[in-house]
Order: C-alpha cells, then structure tokens, then sequence
C-alpha cells in the first residue's frame, strides 16, 4: 500500500531548498541577491541548494549584466513545477487526514 508520504520529494526534504521553490512559485524569476536575502543565507551555502536543484531539472538560471555587473536569475522549469505542485498536494493530503478533513 502507498502511503501519503511516498508523495514527497527527496529534493524538498531541505527548508532551504523548499524555500527556494516557494519564492519561484510565487514569481517568474528571483535573482541570486534577492534569494540569498529573502532566506537569509551565505552565498556558497545559496548556491549549493540551486545546483542540487538545477541537477534535478526543477530550475533553470537566465544570466545577463546589468551595466558591468552580472545578474543570474533564477525560474521554475515544467518539471519543477510539477514536483513542487505534486509534493504540496501531498502534504495537504497529510494535513487533511491528520485532521479528520480528509474521511
């Protein structure tokens, strides 16, 4: 039998990465700055979490200059947004049955 939890994605199990995946739901692109401030992380620490991300397919990076400085953006791919979308009806599949909503 398949239980609610098999529904989860490994690459989510990170608040970190989740985070990320939240703030390109919620928007088109998010550049690395903006992430790194919006979840309050080192940049070595930021960019660990988008490669394992960009590894799996679920993001994808626009890199351009803004006068002489660079500026890689970050978006969702199609398959990241399955995933998350998937791995977020799992959870409110969880939540739903913890709380008796789900009978």
């Amino acid at each position: 039998m398949k239980t609610v939890v098999h529904n989860f994605h490994k690459a989510f199990e990170s608040t970190i990465r989740l985070g990320i995946m939240s703030a390109l739901a919620a928007n088109d692109t998010v550049d690395f700055n903006s992430l790194k401030e919006y979840l309050s992380l080192t940049d070595g620490n930021l960019a660990t979490h988008l490669k394992a991300l960009e590894k799996e397919g679920f993001i994808d990076l626009k890199k351009s200059f803004i006068g002489r400085k660079p500026n890689t953006k970050y978006f969702m791919t199609k398959a990241g947004r399955k995933a998350f979308d998937d791995h977020l009806k799992a959870l409110e599949k969880l939540i739903t049955r913890r709380s008796g909503k789900g009978n």
